[in-house]
């Protein structure tokens, strides 16, 4: 729920799946899973502008609207010790057997969805991943066997890929999955095992909201006009 441009990591995420015509959404809640509620269930009031009569008379009237409106939300309170396979386990009910799109509520990057999609159905295996090259943290100094400098590089393109979430899944997912399933250890290395787990690769912009640096990174980016996963128009 850290906030970018004044919405939450967690609305920029969803807009961009919203982009791509995905806006059924269930929301696996632990950590502030209460103010995750409270969010949604006074979403017109938290996004709006309205006028509310304060003796009760009258519901507030919301001024302008928001291009959420064909949004279907469902947050479900998978508690605030759970892991992240166990937290997948109990929205079975609300996801249903059909793959279906998953992700990590901190890590932001305007994925492809509908090549995304298309990849895994092309692939034939049960679980997609998508994974990109992250940018070091630092810059790299270049130096001469002397010593000396002879260049520098700002933050380069690393070699190895990483895991930012944006899954698809068939339903071969929740086999075995319980409270304590890590989602990473278990399932995902076990799909690998099997084959059954292919990897999408994102040549883009990708940061996770994990680091007060990375707080005022992505609000510079927005308050700047220059936030690169704002895909969406309204």
């Amino acid at each position: 729920m850290t906030e970018i441009g004044g919405r939450p990591v967690l609305w920029h995420i969803m807009k961009i799946f919203a982009h791509y015509g995905h806006n059924e959404f269930v929301i696996c809640a632990g950590y502030k899973a209460q103010m995750i509620k409270q969010f949604f269930l006074d979403y017109s009031a938290h996004t709006s502008d309205f006028t509310v009569q304060l003796d009760g008379s009258d519901s507030p009237v919301f001024h302008g609207s928001h291009g959420e409106k064909d949004w279907t939300v469902t947050v479900v309170d998978t508690g605030l010790e759970t892991q992240t396979g166990g937290r997948l386990a109990q929205v079975r009910p609300y996801v249903g057997d059909a793959p279906f799109l998953c992700t990590y509520g901190d890590g932001i990057a305007p994925v492809d969805i509908g090549r995304l999609l298309q990849h895994h159905k092309e692939s034939g295996r049960a679980a997609s991943m998508t994974v990109t090259r992250p940018s070091s943290r630092f810059g790299v100094v270049e130096t001469e066997a002397d010593g000396m400098v002879t260049s520098f590089r700002e933050k380069p393109t690393g070699d190895d890929l990483v895991n930012i979430g944006f899954f698809v899944f068939n339903d071969q997912v929740f086999r075995g999955l319980n409270a304590d399933t890590v989602l990473e250890e278990g399932p995902l290395r076990r799909l690998a095992a099997e084959g059954q787990l292919s990897s999408f690769e994102h040549d883009g912009f990708w940061k996770p909201m994990d680091t007060f640096r990375e707080y005022q990174e992505l609000n510079g980016l927005w308050n700047n006009g220059n936030a690169p996963w704002k895909i969406w128009r309204s």
